[in-house]
């Protein structure tokens, strides 16, 4: 294994570091990858080559650290919601925010990942496209489109009411 740190190490940090813009956290990714390489490794079927692997579990462990930090942002809207004394703006804000979270939901899943990381993740859209391995520009429309999307469907339902 020594060896193949030694080897890929430096392909997979700079694989994570273009992604995430952070040394620190690269360095960390890394070395979980390894890790979890290492106790994969039968799983390896030789379909690719080693550095794409190695790749895949990167950009997976990313995928992870964004999703426990998005997580922790909507966690602290919630507190934020909470804090405020007004209750009655407060329960609606948190039957808004469900509903839009609902229905983002109900979205094609690279939609919905643009959308997360552009609002929870704070991702610009060149960094979205190239997470997703797509254009700046498939980014931003995508991104625009869904907007649009839960903007109508959100003043459709207020002319139900």
């Amino acid at each position: 294994m020594d060896e193949l740190y030694a080897q890929y190490s430096q392909i997979v940090f700079h694989f994570l570091y273009a992604r995430c813009k952070d040394v620190t956290l690269a360095e960390d990714l890394m070395q979980e990858t390894f890790l979890k390489a290492l106790e994969s490794l039968r799983n390896y079927d030789g379909s690719c080559k080693l550095s794409t692997w190695l790749c895949q579990i990167a950009k997976h462990l990313l995928y992870q650290h964004w999703a426990k930090i998005n997580r922790a942002r909507l966690e602290e809207l919630d507190e934020t919601l909470v804090s405020e004394h007004d209750t009655e703006r407060q329960a609606i804000a948190r039957v808004e925010l469900a509903d839009v979270w609902d229905r983002l939901q109900k979205f094609p899943s690279d939609t919905r990942k643009v959308v997360e990381l552009r609002v929870l993740g704070g991702l610009s859209f060149r960094e979205i496209g190239d997470m997703l391995g797509k254009s700046e520009n498939w980014a931003r429309v995508t991104f625009y489109r869904a907007k649009i999307i839960l903007i109508q469907e959100a003043n459709h339902g207020k002319d139900e009411l």
